[in-house]
């Protein structure tokens, strides 16, 4: 496999890895976002393993793809790659992009707050970012109108009998579960068991539930499930959720498109008001805050924007090759 040196920027959000392409990834065209994600799918695939997969990365590893924007409003855009494939929307990767595009000058740096305009596949996403001191700091994001596609849903569960499910678009849809409707605890069980619970969801869910985003078919996939510890009203604790996508991956931090989609599920439910922030644990205990901050529509749904919050670091820089007659450039042992 002959390519390019590619140089990266790895971070972490929530303890989620995010692995931003910044050199070597060849151009990608296409007239719209999703012409362009549909391109590297079909084209550039290599790309995706070499970067996702072992030996230079992991079964979990998570990647960026800056891209020529065709949103008017944006200031730059990304696509978003995994285990699996290609995402079209990712909360902790956006709260890592914010950061990265302003220490690095892709956007002017302004204190105390800077604005960015991120168009990602899901459509364009509003960026906030405290600065102090040259720093980037609390990154925030107003993602695309979330909403509820499917609400209290019994899915029959293989290995786990009827289990009550909803279905909410926070950028990718999600099912969502109750973790005790399978006698597990999020957090407490093994990962080994929630993710077992949450692929068996996922495989249920979409073969029972339609899914229609009016925007544009290429968004009408379900995209994972997220098990939660069931504490869906409001209040000043922290509620715990795991999220398991695209193949089996497990997300380190909150999820930042989970987070959208659950208040929307919460607000549906009348279980929280407007404008009122929510904590968001994860599995490794890091935090997300998440308010609903404005009342929309999606077609004929009832919908709201999400304001998402949480911090990014930096781990390292690499420049990642394959050397010639490597037998083994991309592989996951699971």
């Amino acid at each position: 496999m002959k390519v390019a040196p590619l140089r990266t920027v790895d971070m972490h959000t929530g303890g989620e890895p995010v692995r931003i392409v910044v050199e070597g990834y060849p151009q990608i065209p296409g007239p719209t976002i999703l012409a362009k994600r549909r391109y590297a799918a079909e084209h550039l695939d290599h790309l995706r393993r070499l970067l996702m997969f072992e030996p230079r990365g992991h079964a979990d590893m998570y990647g960026v793809i800056p891209v020529t924007p065709d949103h008017p409003e944006a200031d730059l855009a990304v696509l978003f790659m995994h285990n699996e494939g290609y995402s079209t929307m990712c909360g902790h990767a956006t709260i890592a992009v914010g950061r990265w595009a302003i220490e690095h000058g892709i956007v002017p740096m302004r204190e105390p707050v800077t604005t960015l305009a991120l168009q990602v596949p899901a459509g364009l996403v509003r960026v906030s970012a405290a600065v102090a001191g040259g720093r980037v700091g609390r990154v925030g994001f107003r993602s695309v109108p979330a909403f509820v596609e499917h609400s209290r849903v019994p899915v029959a569960v293989p290995g786990f009998g009827e289990i009550t499910v909803d279905v909410a678009y926070g950028g990718a849809f999600y099912a969502f579960a109750d973790a005790a409707d399978y006698g597990l605890e999020v957090p407490g069980s093994p990962i080994a068991d929630l993710v077992r619970a949450a692929w068996a969801t996922t495989g249920a869910a979409a073969a029972a539930l339609a899914l229609s985003h009016p925007d544009d078919p290429d968004l009408n996939f379900l995209y994972g499930t997220i098990l939660t510890d069931g504490d869906d009203e409001w209040s000043e604790r922290a509620t715990a959720n795991v999220c398991v996508f695209a193949d089996r991956q497990v997300d380190r931090s909150p999820t930042g498109s989970g987070v959208t989609a659950r208040i929307a599920i919460q607000r549906a439910a009348g279980n929280i008001p407007m404008g009122v922030e929510r904590r968001f644990a994860s599995v490794v205990g890091s935090i997300f805050t998440g308010e609903a901050v404005e009342e929309t529509t999606v077609g004929h749904r009832p919908a709201v924007i999400v304001e998402v919050g949480g911090e990014s670091h930096y781990t390292g820089e690499s420049t990642f090759t394959v050397e010639d007659g490597d037998p083994l450039p991309a592989f996951l042992v699971r």
